[in-house]
C-alpha cells in the first residue's frame, strides 16, 4: 500500500482508476461494491469489534418460504445507482443473502447516525463504510479516539473466526489496505500536525474549549472584535492573552471602557482561563501554519478516496478540545467549498466520533450554530456521520436532519437506559421486528438500519449482520503509521510551526516604543522576524502588500506565507467579518 496521494486533486478530478469487484448475480455478493443493482447485489458488510463477533449468530441453512418482511427489505434496499453494502438482512435469527441493506451514495450527504453502546461494533461499522467510500473515489475523515482506526491502513488479517463469519454472509474477503493520511492535534500524538489560528478559530468556538459562560462568551466576542478593528492578528494563545492583558492595564482602560458590556472582572476570568489552559500544554493547537481543509478532500493516485485519520489518543484527557476542533474543520469547509447541490456522491463524508462531547455543557448559540451547519452542509456536498452510544446525546432538532440511521445494541440496565431505549424504539418506522426486545439482544457486529433511499424516502427497517472490515481489525503498527507520514507529500507543509508577527509582537513593540499609536501588523514580515515600531497608521491600501523582491517562489508558496495571506484581510479591512460559528470569512 501506499500513501502517495495527488496534491491538488478534489474528488471530482478523476474517478477511480480500477474499481472495485462486483458481485455477480451467480455469485455471493462481494464486501466492496461500486454500482449495485436489482440484479447485482452490492457488498454486504460485517463488521466485528473483536473475533468474537464472527460468533455473533449463527446462520441457519436459508427457509424455502421467505419471510414477507424480508421481501420488503429486499425490495426497499435495491439501488440503481451506487451505494455502500452494509450486509445481509435477518429475521428470527436467519440470514438472507438476497436482501442486501444498502445506503445509496446519492443520499450520503443528507448524514447519518452510527450509535450503539460500547462494544458493540460501531468503530468497525465506521471502518467498513470508509473502506466502500475510498474504493468510490471519496475521501473521508475519521477521529480516531483510541487508536484502532489506523488499522485501515494495514491489511487484515485472517483467522478461522473472521473466515467462518464472511463465509456465513457470503462475502468474499480479502486482506487490503487503504490510502491514508495520519494527523495530530498540533503535533501531539503520530500524524502531521493540525493547528489553526486563534483568529480563525474564533471566540464561539474557543468560548467552548475554555468553558466559558454565555455571559463570558460575549465578552470574548468583544475582545475579538476590539483586536479585529485594531488589525491585530491573533494567531496564537499568547497573542490573545497579550490583548486582554493591555485591555486590563492602565493604559488600554480606556478602550476597555469603550468597548460596552465588557467588565474588568469577566476579562479577568477569561484571562486566567487562558493562562490555566496553556499550562495544560493545550496551546500548541493554535497556531501557524494553519491546516488548510480542503487538503481532506485529496485522491491516491490511483483514483481511490484518502482515508483521513485524526490521531486523538495523546489528547484524550481534552475532550471539549478535540470536538470543538473538529467543529472548526467543519465550519472551515463549509465556508470554503461551493455550492454543488444534490450530487451522485459526496465530495467527503465526516465521521464525527463521541458526538456527545460536542453539545455537553454547550449553550443556546453554539447549538443553533451546529444545527445550522448540518442543515447547510449537505449542499456542499459533505456528508456528516455522528457517532455516539445513545441518540439522545444529539440534540432533537440536529438529529431530525439526520437520513441514514445505524443502530447498534443498546443496554437497558437502569431506569434512565429503559426510558432511552423506549425512545430510540419510538423514532423508527413500523415493522415486523420486536424492536424493544431485538436491541437488547443484537450481537457484536449487528445493527438494525433505515436509510433514505435514492427517492428520499424511508428504507424499510432491517436487522444487519454487517460484512467485516477488509483491512486491520486493530491498530497499524507504530512502524507503519511512522512511514505513512514520513512519506506524505502534507508533511513539509504543516510539520514545523512558525511565529511571525501578531498582536504579541505588536503590543510588545509598542511598549517598547514608549507607548506609540499600535501599529497595523506588516504581512510581508518573515515568521521568525522581531517586531519592529512602525510608522504611524495609515489608510488602510486597497491591495494586499507585496513580497520583498528577494522572496523565493518556494517561500511564497509555503505554508506560512500562504497561511499569511489567507489573514490578509485583517490589514487591508478596518474589521474583519466573521461566520455563524464566529470564525473568520475569507473572501
Amino acid at each position: 500500500m501506499t500513501n502517495d496521494s495527488t496534491p491538488d486533486t478534489g474528488p471530482d478530478a478523476a474517478e477511480p482508476a480500477a474499481q472495485p469487484e462486483v458481485a455477480q448475480p451467480a455469485a455471493q455478493p462481494e464486501a466492496a461494491e461500486t454500482a449495485a443493482s436489482p440484479e447485482a447485489p452490492a457488498a454486504p458488510a460485517a463488521t466485528s469489534d473483536a473475533p468474537a463477533a464472527a460468533e455473533a449468530t449463527s446462520a441457519p441453512e436459508t427457509p424455502t418460504q421467505q419471510p414477507e418482511w424480508i421481501a420488503t427489505v429486499a425490495a426497499g434496499y435495491k439501488t440503481d445507482g451506487a451505494a455502500l453494502g452494509l450486509g445481509p438482512a435477518l429475521f428470527d435469527g436467519t440470514i438472507y443473502p438476497e436482501a442486501i441493506v444498502r445506503i445509496p451514495l446519492s443520499t450520503l450527504n443528507r448524514h447519518g447516525l452510527v450509535a450503539g453502546a460500547t462494544g458493540t461494533g460501531k468503530t468497525k461499522t465506521l471502518q467498513v463504510m470508509a473502506e466502500q467510500l475510498s474504493l468510490h473515489g471519496v475521501p473521508t475523515f475519521i477521529a480516531d479516539i483510541k487508536g484502532d482506526v489506523s488499522g485501515v491502513a494495514s491489511p487484515g488479517e485472517s483467522n478461522e473466526k473472521i473466515l467462518a463469519r464472511t463465509a456465513a454472509l457470503g462475502q468474499k474477503w480479502t486482506p487490503t489496505a487503504y490510502p491514508t493520511e495520519f494527523f495530530s492535534l498540533g503535533g501531539q500524538g503520530k500524524g502531521i500536525p493540525m493547528r489553526a489560528t486563534v483568529s480563525d478559530f474564533g471566540p464561539t468556538l474557543l468560548s467552548k474549549v475554555l468553558g466559558l459562560n454565555a455571559t463570558q462568551e460575549s465578552s470574548l466576542g468583544l475582545i475579538f472584535h476590539f483586536a479585529d478593528s485594531k488589525g491585530w492578528l491573533l494567531l496564537d494563545i499568547k497573542d490573545l492573552t497579550a490583548v486582554i492583558q493591555y485591555l486590563l492595564s492602565d493604559e488600554g482602560k480606556a478602550e476597555l471602557k469603550g468597548l460596552g458590556g465588557l467588565s474588568s472582572a469577566t476579562a479577568g476570568v477569561i484571562l486566567r482561563n487562558l493562562i490555566a489552559f496553556t499550562d495544560q500544554g493545550a496551546d500548541v493547537f493554535f497556531g501557524e501554519p494553519q491546516f488548510q481543509t480542503a487538503d481532506l478532500l485529496r485522491l491516491s493516485p490511483d483514483g481511490r478516496g484518502l482515508i483521513n485519520v485524526l490521531e486523538l489518543p495523546a489528547v484524550g484527557d481534552k475532550p471539549a478540545l478535540f470536538s470543538t476542533f473538529l467543529m472548526w474543520l467543519l465550519a472551515d469547509l463549509f465556508q470554503e467549498l461551493p455550492e454543488v447541490g444534490d450530487v451522485d456522491k459526496p465530495k467527503l463524508v465526516f465521521f464525527f466520533d463521541e458526538a456527545h462531547l460536542l453539545f455537553n455543557d454547550a449553550s443556546k448559540a453554539f447549538l443553533a450554530s451546529i444545527e445550522q451547519t448540518v442543515k447547510l452542509i449537505r449542499s456542499k456536498g459533505v456528508g456528516i456521520f455522528f457517532v455516539t452510544q445513545v441518540p439522545k446525546d444529539v440534540p432533537a432538532n440536529v438529529l431530525a436532519q439526520l437520513g441514514s440511521r445505524v443502530q447498534h445494541a443498546m443496554r437497558a440496565f437502569t431506569p434512565d437506559d429503559a426510558k432511552a431505549l423506549k425512545a430510540t424504539v419510538s423514532t423508527f418506522p413500523h415493522s415486523d421486528y420486536d424492536l424493544g426486545k431485538l436491541l437488547t439482544e443484537l450481537g457484536t457486529g449487528e445493527a438494525v438500519v433505515t436509510v433514505l433511499s435514492e427517492k428520499g424516502a424511508p428504507t424499510p427497517v432491517a436487522w444487519t449482520r454487517m460484512i467485516a472490515p477488509q483491512s486491520l481489525m486493530a491498530p497499524s503498527p507504530d512502524s507503519t503509521i511512522d512511514a505513512v507520514v514520513s512519506a506524505s507529500q502534507l508533511a513539509p507543509k504543516y510539520r514545523d510551526a512558525v511565529d511571525r508577527e501578531s498582536a504579541y509582537e505588536i503590543l510588545s513593540g509598542r511598549a517598547a516604543a514608549g507607548g506609540q499609536a499600535a501599529p497595523v501588523p506588516d504581512q510581508s514580515v518573515t515568521p521568525t522576524a522581531p517586531a519592529q515600531p512602525a510608522a504611524p497608521r495609515q489608510p488602510a491600501p486597497k491591495k494586499e502588500p507585496k513580497p520583498e523582491p528577494s522572496a523565493l517562489d518556494q517561500v511564497l508558496n509555503s505554508a506560512p506565507m500562504k497561511s499569511a495571506m489567507r489573514s490578509a484581510g485583517t490589514v487591508i479591512g478596518r474589521e474583519l467579518s466573521r461566520t455563524i460559528f464566529g470564525t473568520l470569512l475569507r473572501k
